[in-house]
């Protein structure tokens, strides 16, 4: 793998030890005198296709190679159906339960009843807010939104924009990574709107993140805007590849700048088409790594010194965070050296002369 396209932000190696910060240790003690198991519970496979491409593989792979006990399930976008793989996961015997949840209510029932059973719990990539998980694994979710905002901006001033609308495609209102995204590009944008260098467009947070609903919103948004959309500030690449798909039907696709996330397949080829700006890659390999070595340490009753801490409400959350990166169409490639998708799923047929131009060899 490539070495150096993204690392631990302020937190270096983990260490083995006491860490203060954890609070409640009630998990580790039951932990140590059981046979080590950890449950995953993954959020959906609609929203983004990391969950089961990326996540999935690269915790597998960290479990497989530390030889300790292992299940990773998946909710599918169901509430009901979180709570009771939680259930079966607890009654089941794991000793430490990593979950990406799908709101902070949720998330928090999950985490206390662990909690009430001994369980020690990580909260995977998504903080949930009021909750009791002992560590946090994710990126610096503010950070992922600062570069979609110059992200947009880069690409509309290469595109000699003069006074863009520019339309917000937020992600899903009941999770926390959402907000934060926000905060981060309207750090970028808002000044821009308030001096009036470009004009807010219309704006629209999508449930679930689900991408049939953005398309419809986004078409919405682009009638309501009378076809005066210069720019999308869309949260991931499945958003803006709703955007997209309604800019075809309005042939605006290449004309509009469009942001993503998380570098999937789709959205890299998006970008070396040309209909989409820029995406945001988080190398998952780094967090899965990051989260998978502590629920190991859980798991046998261990508890190891992240360095550093986030905080949700009087609570410090012992936390692992960790540095995205802006991808443009000359970095497709370092998506690729990287191991996150390989050449064959990018460079297919339609896309092979696009990909030897950006040296993708």
């Amino acid at each position: 793998m490539r070495k150096g396209i993204l690392t631990i932000a302020a937190v270096g190696l983990l260490t083995t030890g006491g860490l203060t910060a954890c609070g409640d240790d009630s998990g580790d003690k039951a932990a140590s005198t059981k046979t080590p198991k950890i449950g995953v519970i993954l959020p959906d496979s609609k929203s983004s296709a990391r969950w089961e491409t990326a996540d999935r593989r690269f915790l597998e792979e960290a479990f497989k190679a530390a030889n300790v006990k292992y299940d990773i399930q998946n909710a599918q976008n169901d509430k009901t159906a979180f709570q009771t793989i939680a259930d079966q996961m607890i009654t089941g015997g794991v000793t430490a339960l990593m979950i990406v949840n799908l709101d902070s209510g949720t998330g928090k029932a999950v985490l206390d009843k662990a909690k009430s059973q001994g369980v020690a719990t990580i909260d995977y990539d998504r903080l949930t807010l009021g909750g009791s998980a002992q560590y946090y694994v994710s990126f610096d979710n503010e950070t992922v939104g600062k570069l979609q905002g110059e992200g947009l901006s880069k690409c509309l001033t290469e595109k000699g924009a003069k006074n863009p609308v520019v339309a917000y495609l937020n992600g899903s209102p009941t999770d926390n990574n959402a907000t934060l995204f926000k905060a981060g590009y309207d750090s970028v944008l808002k000044p821009k709107f308030d001096s009036k260098e470009y004009v807010k467009g219309p704006e629209d947070a999508v449930p679930a993140w689900d991408n049939a609903q953005a398309a419809t919103i986004f078409e919405q948004q682009l009638t309501k805007a009378n076809g005066k959309i210069d720019g999308v500030l869309a949260a991931n690449d499945g958003l803006g590849n709703a955007a997209i798909s309604i800019l075809k039907k309005n042939k605006l696709n290449g004309k509009v700048p469009v942001t993503g996330q998380d570098a999937s397949t789709e959205g890299l080829q998006n970008i070396l088409a040309g209909d989409q700006c820029m995406t945001v890659y988080k190398a998952v390999r780094e967090e899965a790594k990051a989260a998978s070595d502590l629920a190991i340490a859980l798991a046998k009753g261990e508890k190891k010194d992240t360095g550093q801490t986030v905080k949700d409400g009087d609570r410090d959350v012992p936390s692992v965070l960790l540095t995205p990166k802006a991808i443009y169409k000359d970095t497709v490639k370092d998506v690729i050296a990287d191991g996150y998708v390989t050449k064959e799923e990018v460079c297919t047929a339609a896309y092979a002369k696009l990909c030897a131009d950006a040296g993708i060899s």
